[in-house]
């Protein structure tokens, strides 16, 4: 019997605004809580807010981790991808 799988992950991207962030990330403790608030994000891309606005084009998203207190800015592909705009720390 074949061992079963999980939901395939999404990929993740950043935008060059979101990349340059993760540059200046210097410490453990952030990069676990950005870590942590990715893998939530690409087991399910549907699971954070949508972000009211302009409707044309993909729809703006955020996920806020409240055990992490960080919030990421993303919207989804149309072929799932995950594009990390910004990350926030609350």
């Amino acid at each position: 019997m074949a061992p079963q799988h999980g939901p395939r992950r999404a990929r993740i991207a950043f935008s060059d605004s979101a990349a340059k962030q993760l540059e200046n990330i210097t410490s453990e403790a952030e990069i676990h809580a950005l870590d942590r608030a990715l893998v939530v994000v690409s087991v399910d891309p549907d699971v954070g807010e949508s972000i009211p606005g302009d409707t044309v084009g993909p729809q703006l998203r955020q996920y806020t981790d409240a055990v992490e207190a960080v919030r990421v800015l993303y919207f989804v592909t149309a072929l799932r991808t995950v594009v990390v705009v910004a990350y926030i720390e609350v």
